[in-house]
């Protein structure tokens, strides 16, 4: 039992082994005292009087040795923990101390040997290297105090491999090389380095771009598809001529409203359809100009429902052509429908459906100004922003109604001429749909304000389309050949 206990004392006084300097290969013979053996030997290292060193020993180091030396433990056995808060000063001034392993902690002085003609020398410290010292003054040196030879170029010595990384440019480790070989890298789009010899470089904030030298961010330039520039006032001009002669049309139709063209194919239609492209045509000026919440409210809601009338008006003159045609047929039963009520539930049923989807777009996800930030790393965007899965939706069923336009005109296209404008129609509807189509992967691939300039582009050209196809024939008969626009002669000629 004795032994048992003796071999856990043992291991416990091993397990304190982390509290003690060892000291090892010590010869101790019998009777001798192995602390007197430690303080001869700290007199001896540290230069100091023996009774200094003794007097450093306390009560706690005695109760150990004494146990140590009861229990025939080894012999390179330890000095206890008194080392650890041992500080003094040796002959010359320096502080003597010990960490908490017992480890004698010790600087390095930095010495600056200048040598003279007649071969003679000086010691001269210029700095050191102090483990107790803060971080920043751990490595401290005077380069001032530095002579060095006359022969020598004057240049700072280097420690690295590579001279140290510019601002601008961050560090990259170099593969199969020491660390403090690295290669140097320009900061990547958006990033910039202040100092010399990062890491890492910084990114900039969102409304702020790296300058050229990548070294400071300077703010983004706030930009909007305005009246100012050459891209607002051509889409401004655009959008004015055709809307002038918009309105020419309508004073002509207007002013010649008894005559047999104008009576053929539905009067009220053909006005409302022209106030519709009208219309079109103003509604451009919503996307120009700085937006704003109420602008950005409106301009695509007013953009689908105007187009949305003008295609129905279109798809509602095809259909009466092709009913009026199908209703001669004796005991035809589409003779009720031939007229007004045809044209009424055409229009009325089209425009509905995109205005519950306009309404559903505005309640579940109203568009708002917003920035644009990332499509152009200089410009920072002011748009409305309507990325929502309604805004296509708008446009899909605007193409819808196109295409069944186009769809019925094509086939009512070989009924009598002087009765049908379907040709004229049919084109028109050829030029619309051609357009739109080459607006989606354009609007897609385009950014910042160029997306918005491809939508009004296409608002234009698809309105100019039904303009110039469907009315410019019919106003060269009204305006030079006057005498063509009878019942007789419209009855006998094809146009």
């Amino acid at each position: 039992m004795a032994d048992k206990n003796q071999e856990k004392i043992i291991s416990l006084e091993m397990d304190k082994a982390e509290y003690y300097l060892r000291f090892q290969n010590i010869e101790e013979e019998k009777g001798e005292n192995l602390a007197e053996v430690m303080v001869e030997i700290l007199a001896e290292v540290l230069e100091e009087p023996k009774e200094k060193i003794l007097n450093g020993i306390d009560e706690i180091y005695r109760v150990h040795t004494q146990y140590a030396m009861t229990n025939k433990l080894p012999r390179e056995m330890h000095v206890h923990s008194f080392l650890r808060s041992v500080r003094f000063n040796n002959s010359v001034g320096e502080k003597i101390s010990f960490d908490k392993n017992g480890e004698f902690i010790g600087g390095f002085d930095i010495i600056n040997w200048v040598t003279f003609p007649n071969q003679s020398f000086a010691r001269i410290k210029v700095g050191m290297v102090d483990p107790t010292a803060p971080a920043e003054k751990f490595f401290n040196i005077s380069v001032n105090s530095i002579t060095w030879p006359e022969d020598f170029n004057q240049a700072v010595p280097l420690s690295l491999c590579n001279d140290p990384c510019e601002t601008g440019h961050s560090k990259a480790k170099k593969e199969g090389v020491l660390f403090c070989c690295y290669d140097c890298r320009l900061c990547p789009e958006g990033k910039i380095s202040k100092e010399k010899d990062v890491d890492d470089c910084s990114p900039c904030p969102e409304d702020q771009y790296p300058n050229p030298g990548k070294n400071m961010c300077i703010p983004k330039r706030i930009t909007f598809l305005s009246y100012e520039e050459p891209l607002g006032i051509s889409l401004t001009v655009l959008s004015l001529c055709f809307s002038s002669m918009t309105s020419m049309v309508i004073t002509i139709f207007t002013k010649h409203k008894d005559t047999p063209i104008v009576k053929a194919n539905n009067q009220n239609l053909t006005y409302i359809l022209l106030v519709s492209l009208l219309l079109s045509f103003l509604c451009v000026f919503l996307f120009i100009g700085r937006p704003n919440t109420i602008v950005c409210l409106l301009r695509q809601p007013a953009f689908g429902l105007i187009f949305s009338v003008a295609v129905s008006c279109v798809l509602a003159k095809t259909f009466v052509v092709v009913l009026a045609f199908m209703a001669t047929k004796p005991g035809s039963r589409l003779r009720k429908w031939v007229g007004g009520r045809m044209v009424s539930f055409i229009l009325l049923s089209c425009s509905l459906v995109q205005i519950c989807v306009c309404a559903a777009w505005l309640i579940t996800s109203p568009p708002y100004p917003d920035f644009d930030a990332h499509s152009v790393p200089e410009e920072l965007i002011l748009e409305c922003n309507e990325d929502s899965v309604m805004f296509y939706c708008v446009l899909g069923f605007m193409g819808f109604l196109a295409l069944l336009s186009f769809s019925a005109a094509f086939l009512a296209r070989k009924l009598p001429d002087s009765f049908n404008e379907a040709k004229f129609i049919t084109f028109s509807m050829l030029v619309f749909c051609s357009v739109w189509l080459c607006f989606i992967p354009t609007y897609l691939s385009t950014r910042g304000k160029y997306t918005l300039a491809v939508e009004i582009f296409s608002m234009i050209s698809s309105s100019a389309g039904l303009l110039v196809c469907i009315f410019f024939p019919k106003c060269f008969i009204i305006v030079m050949r006057p005498e063509l626009n009878d019942k007789h002669q419209l009855m006998k000629r094809k146009f």
